[in-house]
């Protein structure tokens, strides 16, 4: 168990040995205490959890863990947290198994339980299925009857021929990437197709990059080395594409490898970069539209591309991607950041997002989107592309339909086929995991688990959905998007639930800071640790609607929980002025119940200024099919006719009050939002809105004074909007949050950041900064600040003897002499090597309290000192931050047997700007018999 706190430290976790104290005053647990079950490791005196260990010293130190087991590369990032807190995202290491996380000036104490996740899930507990361990498994509910079958079914093939290619073209720049990043493309289009074709483009996720063919070997670097292969990620929608070209659509299907080999250390995960390559490549198609004879011999087989009329589809990473290419087509971004700098000779008319990241929050609000959230996600575990329907609330203009389609069963990688075992030409995994035990949703072979086969039916289908409705303007297949409940039967046995925000919506009732509520519900907040306030705690389960952002609590994000125990309980949601339902047809309002529950049933009613109520019916909501590894807590979309309004002579134009009450036994549910509703799609007709960037200066500390610089910011666009400005306070856990009107051209963000100067060797500081839309703005680069960057050299360490040769019962010392104080403890340790003349000295002649400090037990039978760790014994050691002594000891005791005497071999260590130890000048200590 680990506290966390910030402060001016060292490599956190080591042990700091001072000349009053021979060891550390307090030992940890014997084995035999309650809270010595666990399995851990030590680094010095601190207990760390199995697989954790602290490498390095001063700036260079670093908190890494290390799986037993390979990690596959996924598109969720990789976070260590301290209990609730979020410590960083480390970077992944070449051995495939371990992370690093450089500390700064973190602190690691006793007292908090370090975890590692990604995407929500745990990947430090046996199976990587984490939350296994947190509730029982409850088992699934008998499917329910298929919806009804809608009436047109886009997943059926078109009348043309397809023909199809590649094309590979001189790799690119991109701001920020050493490397140049590769354009190549896998082309699928239709032969024979009258007039210009829309187009399809498609970006992959975040996935190995490289292979060994006829090996189990996988690389996560570019380029890639001598003997591999670059993995064909491109190639895995051949089902979609086809289908799409069928019907009439050009697709192009781009790599992005060198993205992927690369985007580690990106701030954005590398959305930037992919919205770059998807604009390059569009770039590319609309000269080949003009001149068509220049474009490769795959474009020239096809029907000539309509850049007008373009759909972007991107998995995983690749979808985060596409988004910020839809806003970035409308809203350029700051130029330094861009690798794309020509004209926008295109126009995105909708996105789909399969299994997307959203690590920005920042979604396009004015282009519609459908995203597909695969129910058995084992790598974007949280769902959190969720927030591409719930983030456009009151953002943009609100026509752009956002519809968010959970497929039940479905997992992350089998969307594309070349991440799919049996199908791919590089090695596979399934990336859900259930290896502690059989999941009853997900695991294979469940009556609810889709084959990779059935999935990329369902995808493919979905996909030529959106196609249909978003660039064909097809209102027919609007249904099975929009949470109307209805089935497309090309999807084969695909269980596939819908909700959506915009369209013919009119926000209604809108949870947050201005709404009332009463009765048996209460307004919570979807992000917060503290469970009064929470909608949902981690005990319960996973909301996608829920996923966190970039701190927790976090304002503007709020629920109505309901909780009741009987009949009667009414819940009234008031907000601060009537709404207009006039023109609606329909009460829309996205529910969540608990997964595998049945039967919740709500009357639902209004009342409107005056004090007239209407009963508008009784709903019914089923829970999702859920396990504890899945995100099942979804708002199912259901709704109630608005006719009795008329009839009990409400003034449509000023409804005031939502009554929801609950029929039955005991229940809970949570009510997401409520709209007037009707069918039809209007256009979306997106247009620029001020579009604000958060960057990041790097500047020297100097050697004296305060400095005071300003976080840059870029406020660019038309118009005025709104965002919510985060400003986390340095040196404590505490984040300030306002609302900021912003207008291009202004400095209406202002933060500024004091820098104080000095000459003894310390941290790098940042000092971040992040942003979300409010109203009327896009966001591009969410986080950014100001790093103030150490400038002075780490000091020397100097070892010299106070006590090397001492009888048994006295204690060997020396002295560690810095050459200089800093401003953060120096850590570094002793290398203890086997003596290569005389008996060792071993763990028997040594204090036991001393030894299980600094090893965590005392070996039976003993061991010479410099093999009681396998792989090599070392002693950590750190000055204080002030400081320039520390005293090193090894206590030793009187055994009353006669023997030679014995000795200790050792060299001193710090670490390098590589984090690689260097040894310094060896030593020995000696002990003499006592009789």
């Amino acid at each position: 168990m680990i506290r966390v706190t910030h402060g001016v430290t060292t490599a956190v976790a080591l042990l700091a040995l001072t000349a009053a104290s021979p060891w550390p005053a307090s030992a940890q647990p014997s084995p035999g205490s309650p809270t010595a079950a666990a399995p851990v490791s030590r680094s010095g005196g601190l207990a760390l959890p199995e697989g954790w260990k602290v490498t390095g010293a001063g700036a260079g130190a670093r908190l890494v863990w290390t799986s037993p087991e390979p990690i596959p590369v996924g598109d969720a990032r990789v976070e260590f947290h301290a209990g609730d807190r979020l410590l960083g995202r480390p970077l992944a290491q070449p051995d495939g198994r371990s992370f690093a996380l450089p500390l700064g000036d973190v602190r690691l104490e006793e007292g908090t339980q370090l975890r590692v996740t990604a995407g929500g899930r745990r990947l430090d507990t046996p199976g990587r299925a984490g939350a296994a361990t947190e509730r029982p498994l409850s088992p699934a509910p008998v499917p329910p009857a298929p919806l009804p079958a809608n009436r047109v079914d886009p997943g059926v093939p078109g009348p043309y021929r397809t023909v199809g290619g590649e094309y590979a073209l001189r790799s690119v720049r991109l701001p920020g990437f050493p490397q140049p990043v590769e354009m190549r493309a896998t082309v699928v289009g239709p032969a024979g197709a009258p007039g210009k074709r829309p187009v399809a483009l498609f970006l992959h996720g975040r996935h190995a990059t490289c292979y060994t063919p006829g090996t189990e070997d996988v690389r996560m670097t570019w380029p890639c080395p001598a003997g591999t292969r670059p993995i064909p990620s491109e190639q895995g929608y051949l089902r979609a594409q086809r289908l799409l070209a069928s019907q009439g659509y050009v697709t192009v299907s781009i790599a992005a490898n060198g993205v992927n080999g690369q985007d580690e250390n990106a701030e954005d995960g590398g959305a930037q970069a992919r919205s770059s390559l998807v604009r390059l490549h569009l770039a590319r198609w609309a000269d080949w539209a003009a001149h068509r004879a220049s474009a490769p011999a795959a474009v020239r087989k096809t029907a000539p591309a309509d850049l007008s009329r373009v759909l972007l589809v991107g998995h995983s990473r690749g979808g985060e991607g596409v988004n910020r290419a839809a806003v970035d087509s409308l809203n350029p971004p700051p130029a330094a950041q861009d690798g794309y700098r020509g004209p926008v000779r295109w126009k995105i008319r909708g996105n789909v997002l399969i299994g997307p990241t959203v690590f920005g929050q920042n979604p396009a609000p004015d282009v519609p989107s459908t995203a597909i959230l695969p129910g058995c996600d084992g790598d974007v575990s949280d769902l959190q592309g969720q927030i591409y329907v719930d983030g456009t609330r009151g953002v943009g203009r609100g026509s752009a339909l956002h519809s968010a389609a959970y497929v039940v069963g479905a997992n992350h990688n089998f969307f594309n086929s070349e991440w799919t075992p049996g199908q791919a030409k590089a090695p596979a995994t399934d990336d859900f995991s259930s290896e502690d035990g059989v999941d009853p949703v997900c695991s294979p072979g469940t009556a609810t688990r889709l084959t990779a086969t059935q999935q990329q039916a369902a995808g493919a289908a979905y996909i030529a959905a959106s196609a249909r409705l978003f660039v064909a303007g097809d209102d027919a297949v609007r249904p099975l998007l929009d949470g109307t409940g209805r089935r497309a039967p090309s999807a084969g046995p695909a269980r596939v639930l819908t909700h959506a925000v915009g369209g013919n919506r009119t926000g209604a009732f809108l949870p947050g800071s201005s709404v009332t509520v009463s009765g048996g519900g209460r307004l919570c907040a979807q992000v917060d640790p503290d469970a009064a306030r929470a909608c949902l705690s981690p005990e319960q389960g996973w909301s996608p609607h829920f996923a966190y952002w970039e701190t927790a609590p976090e304002p503007g994000r709020d629920a109505v929980a309901m909780k009741w125990t009987g009949t009667g309980g009414r819940v009234t949601v008031r907000p601060s002025r009537p709404v207009s339902l006039a023109g609606a047809g329909s009460l829309a309002l996205r529910v969540i119940v608990p997964p595998n529950s049945t039967g919740t049933e709500l009357d639902v009613a209004v009342t409107d200024a005056s004090g007239r109520r209407a009963a508008l019916g009784r709903t019914r909501v089923d829970g999702l099919p859920g396990s504890p590894r899945t995100a099942a807590y979804w708002g199912r979309e259901v709704r109630v006719p608005l006719a009795a309004v008329a009839r009990a002579g409400l003034d449509p134009k000023r409804i005031a009050t939502l009554e929801l009450t609950p029929r039955g036994g005991a229940g809970s549910a949570w009510l997401m939002d409520a709209w007037g509703w009707r069918p039809g799609t209007p256009a979306a007709n997106p247009v620029p809105l001020t579009r604000v960037d958060i960057g990041r200066l790097t500047v020297a500390e100097g050697n004296s004074g305060v400095r005071t610089y300003r976080v840059p910011v870029t406020v660019s666009g038309r118009g005025s909007g709104q965002v919510r400005l985060f400003v986390p306070v340095p040196g404590t856990d505490e984040v300030t949050s306002r609302t900021v009107t912003v207008r291009p051209g202004r400095h209406d963000i202002d933060v500024p950041v004091q820098v104080r100067g000095n000459t003894r060797y310390g941290y790098d500081v940042r000092h971040d900064v992040f942003v979300k839309a409010v109203r009327g703005t896009v966001v591009g680069a969410h986080r950014g600040g100001v790093t103030a960057r150490n400038d002075d050299a780490m000091p020397t360490m100097r070892l010299t003897p106070v006590a090397d040769d001492v009888t048994e019962g006295s204690a060997l010392s020396w002295r560690l002499t810095l050459s200089a104080p800093a401003d953060v403890e120096i850590a570094g340790g002793i290398l203890l090597k086997p003596v290569t003349g005389g008996p060792e000295l071993s763990t028997a002649d040594l204090d036991p309290t001393w030894v299980e400090t600094q090893f965590g037990e005392v070996p039976q039978p003993a061991r010479p000192l410099s093999g009681v760790t396998e792989g090599g014994t070392s002693l950590w050691l750190s000055v204080p931050a002030g400081e320039t002594t520390a005293q090193v000891t090894v206590p030793t005791v009187r055994d009353g047997v006669a023997e030679p005497t014995e000795s200790l071999r050792a060299a001193p260590f710090t670490y390098d700007e590589s984090w690689e130890p260097v040894l310094g000048p060896e030593f020995t200590g000696r002990v003499r018999d006592a009789a």
